[in-house]
């Protein structure tokens, strides 16, 4: 029986197969079905009678669905649709593409397309296209995100100093929900309070039930909300017990508070729901986008959101994210862009999805990046969490791409988690809510997420929810209570959001709030024209996002290397016996080594002390018998020109050549330079055993016989990405050390034997 490969890995552990739609598309299981395209989606249509749309994709008045008539009265703008449906959808697609073709010429052709010519439109565009398009149609210029930050215990503290981190990273909007329902009183207070230190200007939504969130956002706890859901099929509304129009409502319900507010759709909601109508997912996301506009609301979070999972296991899926979010900025609607959903356990496809969106930039690129741990992400875990921010603000610093955010000192981070933890439990006391003890604080501040803190926890949470709700805590009376205890400035941070929302200036089209100042369509919009025109990350920005943690230098490499120096001059003295001449006689072999080995560097990059290399090489030679002679070389810190510079002295013709970093070869004097009998490049894989060997085989080539070649095991590692940095810096390091014609200097090594 022929044994089967288990060669290639097919699905991830978790269970991601790919889904095939047959079963929601009819009765032909060969019909070709994609996320982008359906032989039940309709054809692009529109028929206009004095003023007035009469039939839609195909569709006759008198049989609208109530997604169709919202549309025709509120979507399509009857005087620009026979212009724009008259066009050529390939033409469309080409001027999306073309940086020749202004945003606003493609803005108003779409306000008069129907969903069909909107979707037929983009489908023409392949990935990359669609990023191109994404980058040239949003509405605002300058790029921002959005953070999730929530906890496994809905505990106050940690959502306070969770909000004060994600806040002094950069995020323009964080986002909370809750495990437990009836906590999202003391949630928004938290969140409201920590997003007010350090700096103001951050927007904040509590997500909750709809008529909940809206009462927190009336007691001025919250900045904007979009929890407002719209889904493509008539079925999948009056399933919610919803309209466009009742949607509608609360949209104009939150604006008239002052609240920012945008809708959520996206592609896999209908099949979530089971009313899929055998239609495209781009095609019914283009019908919720439509209605969006025709709501007249600030803006959408589309783009698969809770869907994205779905919707990546189908053909032509995350493509089909794209394009939902492409025909959101076309309509000129802000964009929160998904991404906040984890659509894979694969972080090579994580990191797929995430690139286009940093490249290209987005209003919002996440609608929730975890800004938290993952086990901590009450929305499920993010695409991008905790566990990966720093990966995200490192490709931020690849690319030279704005994602938004900012490297943030661990010394900053306490010093505002410390700060907003005091502010919270000042608030909670001066108010008799609860009175945290200095155990929960410190606990808190120092927490990686809620599994190290000693907190409050859901039930004690909900009696301070509860109360915060019964007795009608408003946020004046949050600015008051910080105001009282000494938390002036975070007072007046908060005082600052709630002012906004008298101005409404916040209510423009893809508005945020930078250092004080209104940042939307209206004053930043998007004039990208090709090369040097749209966002570009200025010189200041570059620095900013440069400045990532642990970055390594020669400094660094020097100072991590000095800490071994003591311990290093317990077991081995190096002393200069003068200049270095040929072996006379055929008896020895010469270890050539490096002008930092010893002096400056002492381990090898596997962690070696270089004593004990050289002791077990030494050993290895003088126990066949042979001389073992150490030479130091000054022209050169190469590996191959250190051991044929050592072949060349040695009587017998071999020598070893090894730089400080752990890299090593055997050469004959004879050789080509890089035509050595054998080699170890991989230092950071090569064990005691191996240099020990690699000795033994100098010896037997000295002795004129033929070993058997030493390969030390590879199991795949990076080597490259782990280690090339800290060689490099390494390397100049020796090379810093070289002189041009500098005689090499015979070393008499003495091992002291000294335990560490």
């Amino acid at each position: 029986m022929t044994p089967k490969l288990n060669r290639w890995k097919r699905f991830a552990d978790w269970d991601e197969r790919p889904l095939r739609l047959d079963k929601f598309a009819a009765e032909d299981p060969a019909n070709g079905f994609s996320a982008f395209s359906s032989p039940a989606d309709p054809q692009p249509g529109i028929g206009i009678k004095d003023g007035r749309v009469v039939s839609l994709d195909g569709v006759l008045e008198h049989d609208y669905d109530m997604i169709d008539r919202f549309i025709a009265r509120h979507h399509i703008d009857p005087a620009v649709a026979p212009e724009a449906m008259a066009l050529e959808s390939a033409t469309i697609a080409r001027w999306l593409v073309d940086m020749n073709v202004p945003r606003e010429k493609l803005v108003r052709l779409a306000h008069g397309m129907t969903p069909a010519k909107l979707a037929e439109v983009v489908s023409q565009l392949n990935a990359l296209e669609i990023a191109f398009a994404y980058s040239k149609m949003r509405a605002r210029k300058t790029p921002g995100n959005q953070a999730h930050v929530t906890n496994a215990k809905d505990d106050p503290l940690q959502l306070a100093a969770d909000a004060a981190t994600a806040v002094a990273f950069g995020f323009d909007e964080i986002e909370t929900t809750m495990r437990v329902s009836r906590n999202a009183w003391s949630n928004a207070v938290a969140c409201a309070v920590g997003g007010a230190v350090g700096r103001w200007g951050t927007l904040f939504q509590c997500s909750s039930e709809e008529a909940e969130e809206l009462r927190i956002a009336m007691a001025g706890f919250t900045s904007y909300a979009e929890t407002v859901s719209v889904y493509g099929t008539e079925k999948s509304f009056t399933d919610g017990d919803d309209t466009p129009w009742s949607k509608a409502f609360l949209a104009a319900a939150y604006a008239s508070r002052g609240v920012k507010m945008r809708c959520t759709s996206g592609a896999g909601s209908e099949l979530l729901m089971g009313f899929h109508e055998a239609k495209s997912l781009l095609y019914l996301e283009a019908r919720c986008l439509c209605l969006q506009r025709g709501m007249g609301v600030q803006g959408t979070q589309n783009g698969g959101i809770d869907g994205a999972p779905l919707t990546a296991t189908i053909p032509g899926g995350v493509r089909e994210l794209m394009a939902e979010n492409l025909i959101a900025v076309w309509l000129d609607l802000e964009c929160a862009s998904g991404n906040d959903a984890r659509s894979t356990e694969s972080e090579i496809r994580v990191g797929a999805k995430i690139l286009p969106y940093l490249i290209a930039g987005s209003d919002l690129i996440c609608s929730g990046m975890g800004s938290i741990l993952k086990y901590d992400n009450s929305f499920n875990p993010s695409l991008i969490n905790g566990e990966e921010l720093e990966d995200y603000l490192v490709l931020q610093r690849d690319f030279e791409a704005d994602g938004g955010l900012t490297p943030l000192p661990e010394s900053r981070a306490i010093e505002l988690r410390e700060r907003a933890v005091e502010a919270i439990a000042a608030v909670f006391e001066e108010l008799d809510l609860s009175s945290p003890t200095e155990d929960m604080k410190t606990s808190v501040v120092y927490a990686s997420g809620s599994d190290d803190t000693r907190s409050l926890m859901p039930r004690d949470v909900s009696f301070i929810s509860e109360a915060i709700k019964e007795r009608g805590v408003t946020v004046i009376d949050v600015v008051k209570a910080l105001a009282n205890r000494g938390f002036r400035e975070e007072a007046e941070n908060l005082l600052n959001v709630v002012k906004l929302r008298l101005s409404g200036d916040y209510l423009q089209t893809s508005a945020m709030i930078r250092d004080g100042r209104i940042v939307s369509a209206v004053n930043d919009p998007n004039d990208y024209l090709g090369p040097g025109s749209g966002y570009r990350v200025s010189e200041e920005r570059r620095l900013q996002l440069n400045d990532i943690r642990d970055v390594l230098d020669q400094k660094e490499v020097l100072r991590s290397e000095a800490l071994h120096e003591k311990d290093e001059a317990k077991h081995i003295r190096y002393r200069n016996l003068g200049p270095a001449t040929s072996g006379p006689a055929n008896d020895d072999v010469v270890i050539g080594i490096s002008p930092a080995f010893g002096l400056k560097l002492y381990r090898t990059t596997a962690g070696h002390r270089l004593s004990e290399v050289l002791g077990v090489m030494l050993d290895a030679i003088r126990a066949r018998g042979l001389k073992a002679r150490v030479v130091r070389f000054r022209h050169t810190a190469d590996t191959s020109f250190l051991g044929l510079s050592a072949a060349r002295l040695a009587g017998s013709g071999i020598g070893i050549g090894i730089q400080a970093k752990g890299t090593a070869v055997i050469h004959q004097r004879d050789r080509q330079p890089h035509n050595n009998l054998e080699l170890f490049s991989n230092a950071p894989i090569t064990r005691l055993e191996h240099y020990r060997a690699l000795g033994a085989n100098a010896a037997a080539y000295a002795l004129g016989e033929m070993p058997e070649p030493i390969v030390v095991p590879q199991r795949g590692e990076a080597m490259g990405s782990r280690y090339h940095a800290r060689v490099a810096l390494i390397y100049a390091i020796e090379t810093g050390l070289t002189e041009a014609g500098a005689a090499p200097e015979e070393v008499d090594v003495i091992l002291t034997g000294a335990k560490s």
